[in-house]
């Protein structure tokens, strides 16, 4: 599928800020499955990018910008074709073994009932059916939303409650799989929805390791492995460390944060 990417972001200061710092987590990677045909990083005013690559292997850039600053947009656009692969994952630059990502964070910490639901699913020894199993059965017993930025997103609130949006689905798949003894990470990125009213949405969803597989996307929100639709970005831990834009800012005040996103077969519709 040829998919065109629009993300603008767009921060409004209640007071002028001296400097801006940030890091942009907003380039997607060419591996098996996914070629970027274009892809541009455009800032509204004067400011210095730097590109790079983070200890996870993601493409990363830094964003520097002095003041004084009321308010700033970035827009990141491009295009992307993309295969289905049934989830499965190649040709990415893999920084990391395998059992660095059975770490926990506090967004992937498992609690005694997570682990209680991983035991009681009895997953079978064959570990690729395992894993559709586990993804699959967390699927089923969510509640699937779109609750909002200012709810606890970490694994065990989202268990808890039995009601996630993409990001707290991802976390919780990814503690209950490393309870199971799965290395698993989160993966941010993009999703074409074809099948829904607002078709453009920033993503998240959730990467195992499988040995003699290596490794697999499954997405517990939509409950499937991740297809044509989907647009890889950027790998880590939890949200946190795969979030597509982080950092400082010097200057008081508060900030006001606007987000708007085109994912799509056609090219985002002009002003």
């Amino acid at each position: 599928m040829r998919l065109h990417v629009v993300h603008r972001t767009e921060y409004r200061f209640s007071e002028p800020q001296s400097r801006l710092v940030q890091l942009l987590r907003l380039t997607p990677g060419n591996h098996a499955g996914q070629c970027v045909v274009a892809w541009t990083i455009e800032v509204d005013r004067d400011a210095r990018l730097k590109p790079a690559r983070d200890g996870f292997g993601n493409e990363t850039t830094m964003l520097y910008v002095d003041g004084p600053l009321d308010r700033i947009a970035i827009t990141v656009a491009g295009e992307v074709l993309t295969d289905d692969r049934a989830g499965m994952i190649a040709g990415t630059p893999e920084t990391l073994a395998p059992p660095f990502y059975l770490q926990s964070t506090p967004l992937t910490r498992a609690d005694a009932g997570i682990a209680d639901f991983v035991a009681s699913l009895e997953l079978p020894a064959e570990r690729l059916s395992g894993a559709h199993q586990l993804a699959e059965s967390l699927h089923e017993r969510l509640v699937l939303t779109d609750i909002g930025p200012a709810v606890d997103e970490s694994a065990i609130a989202r268990f808890a409650e039995g009601k996630a949006d993409p990001r707290g689905a991802a976390h919780l798949l990814i503690a209950a799989a490393r309870s199971a003894g799965y290395p698993a990470r989160y993966v941010a990125g993009h999703l074409y929805r074809p099948y829904e009213a607002d078709a453009h949405a920033a993503h998240g969803w959730a990467e195992l390791y499988v040995a003699g597989y290596g490794w697999i996307g499954f997405d517990a929100h939509e409950g499937r492995c991740p297809t044509s639709s989907y647009v890889r970005v950027a790998v880590g831990l939890d949200y946190h460390q795969a979030a597509p834009i982080s950092g400082a800012r010097v200057g008081g005040g508060g900030e006001a944060l606007a987000i708007d996103i085109h994912v799509g077969p056609e090219p985002a519709p002009q002003d």
